[in-house]
């Protein structure tokens, strides 16, 4: 691995990232988009009889949108703090299929999408490039 003028190795890229941790890090970035589609929906269809209400939904999904965003980045980078928001996610989204189950579709992709995204980050190609040390150099 070539070294920079500061003989550090360079940031990890995506291409680094092995198969399973980089589809868990594509689903959680899609799950992060419709987040942010939510959030977007919410604030157009404010009225004022539920305003306070619709503006707070709107932020949180937004908010929560953009922490799933760069966690999916991170998480592709090889950073072990995004497990923690990735797989919170696929939980709520466990606990999500199970109360929309009378929508037999929604809950069964959210279903799939989670355990999907559970398997690859617990994967253990995607555990050793986490626990990877950044630092180490490959030839010493």
């Amino acid at each position: 691995m070539p070294l920079d003028d500061d003989h550090r190795p360079p940031p990890a890229r995506f291409r680094d990232a092995p198969p399973p941790l980089t589809v868990a890090a594509s689903l959680a970035g899609l799950e992060a988009v419709f987040l942010l589609g939510a959030a977007v929906l919410e604030a157009f269809s404010l009225t004022e009889g539920r305003m306070a209400m619709g503006l707070s939904t709107a932020a949180f999904f937004a908010g929560y949108g953009v922490l799933l965003v760069v966690s999916a980045w991170a998480l592709s980078r090889g950073a072990t703090w995004a497990r923690g928001p990735v797989l919170l996610t696929q939980l709520i989204a466990l606990g999500l299929a199970w109360n929309v189950r009378d929508v037999a579709l929604v809950a069964v992709v959210l279903v799939v999408v989670a355990l999907v995204t559970v398997a690859g980050v617990l994967h253990p190609d995607s555990i050793e490039a986490l626990e990877r040390d950044p630092q180490a150099r490959p030839d010493a």
